[in-house]
């Protein structure tokens, strides 16, 4: 990018606000409660910022706009924001959503500091204008196939729906696990239900089912379904994408919720600013907060020190990435390229492998750490 620095002091100081918009699901076919915690972060640390006096005195101010999942509806939410004049764009937890968003961010020259979505692919070609906190898929699910395989686990089928996430998924283990001795079997929900799957997987042998599915249909009720199933009474459920993170999880399989490993991306211990945000998360949601939360609180920690050091600017802001040095919730965050990687990326958020424990479900084990 060959666009000239703004001069000090070029950036209005009216005391109008200084906008970043919100790419978030909050509607079904979205995945809600994710929604609903990553714009929590958000909001919370934009009320801190707010409270500490702003950016050089303006008030930031986010414009939400709801992808319900759906990459064409972010892709045009990234277009009237451009509209409208914000700074920057932020959010988003479905891959494939972020994926159309970064797209258009590029495009239009809009900086994109993405909170949530993990797919390695987030643009097809390198870009300045877009920025990750969340791991790389390649990175966590890596961690994940370690864990599978430490805990006795070779022979491990994926029951998956379409999609390039799930794909991208399958083939990450795959990759990973077959020169270790592993061997990924794909079951195809789309031609499968709950039963039919329970035969494939006692059919197969297998030792460990993989949910690459969405929430809650139809992973409740495959999750169901397998434990029923007296052939399949060893079998290991897992679900490396998170569904079990979240409360309707529990709510929606009860004792069946537990034993279920994971990926999330939390320290073992919070710093004392992680500490205080999960209290003031937890009051603002009325729950446990998740880790996705926190990925929203960063994201707008990143970027309310960005605009303070480097104005409002949209250039200047996409020039910047590779300065950034902020104290998130999780950690140092700084933003570097990585092999394989086309966006800037925080390399690495801690990363987990948690379940739900079956003698308190509301309560975590950490399994592995990464």
């Amino acid at each position: 990018m060959n666009t000239p620095p703004s001069p000090p002091g070029a950036e209005r100081t009216d005391g109008s606000s200084v906008q970043i918009g919100a790419l978030v699901p909050l509607t079904r076919p979205g995945w809600v409660e994710a929604g609903r915690h990553l714009l929590a972060g958000l909001e919370l640390a934009v009320r801190e910022v707010n409270d500490a006096g702003g950016i050089a005195g303006r008030p930031l101010e986010l414009l939400v706009r709801d992808t319900a999942a759906d990459p064409q509806r972010a892709a045009a939410a990234v277009d009237e924001l451009a509209r409208l004049g914000v700074a920057a764009v932020a959010g988003e937890y479905h891959s494939v959503v972020a994926r159309a968003a970064a797209a258009r961010a590029d495009a239009l020259g809009l900086p994109f500091l993405c909170s949530s979505a993990v797919l390695d692919a987030l643009t097809e070609q390198p870009t300045e204008w877009v920025a990750r906190l969340a791991p790389a898929q390649s990175r966590g699910w890596r961690i994940y196939a370690d864990f599978l395989l430490s805990v006795g686990h070779s022979r491990i089928a994926v029951a998956a729906e379409p999609s390039v996430y799930w794909a991208s998924g399958a083939r990450i283990l795959r990759d990973y696990l077959a020169p270790r001795g592993g061997t990924v079997i794909e079951l195809d929900v789309r031609a499968l239900g709950p039963t039919a799957v329970c035969d494939e997987l006692a059919g197969n042998r297998a030792t460990a089912v993989l949910l690459l599915v969405g929430h809650p249909e139809p992973a409740v009720s495959i999750v169901t379904s397998v434990r029923r199933d007296r052939r399949l009474a060893e079998i290991m459920i897992g679900a490396p994408a998170g569904q079990p993170e979240f409360a309707e999880w529990a709510r929606s399989l009860g004792d069946d919720s537990a034993a279920i490993p994971f990926l999330r991306y939390l320290p073992e211990r919070l710093s004392p600013l992680g500490a205080r945000v999960e209290t003031a998360l937890r009051e603002r949601l009325a729950e446990a907060p998740s880790f996705v939360a926190f990925e929203g609180y960063d994201t707008v920690t990143v970027l309310a020190d960005v605009l303070r050091s480097h104005g409002a600017g949209r250039a200047r802001i996409a020039e910047s990435w590779s300065r950034v040095a902020v104290e998130g919730t999780r950690g140092q965050i700084r933003f570097s390229r990585t092999p394989g990687i086309s966006v800037w990326q925080w390399a690495w958020p801690p990363i987990q492998v948690v379940d739900r424990d079956p003698a308190a479900p509301d309560r975590f084990r950490i399994l592995h750490t990464g």
